[in-house]
């Protein structure tokens, strides 16, 4: 797992897997996730992380 953080933007990446991202779904406004052609979990985007709580991660978390 790679994690990528825009501070100027607030925007949170979780990259789970390296493969082609063919489809990608809104969970709400801000979560969004990408899948693979398998329906892997690809990466999982969060708009406004650290007002919604996900950033900063503590490191138990990113464990």
């Amino acid at each position: 797992m790679r994690t990528t953080y825009d501070e100027a933007d607030d925007i949170l990446v979780l990259h789970l897997a390296d493969k082609p991202i063919v489809r990608e779904a809104s969970q709400d406004w801000n979560t969004h996730i990408s899948y693979a052609e398998d329906g892997s979990i690809v990466e999982v985007v969060i708009l406004e992380a650290s007002k919604q709580g996900a950033w900063p991660l503590l490191k138990s978390e990113a464990a």
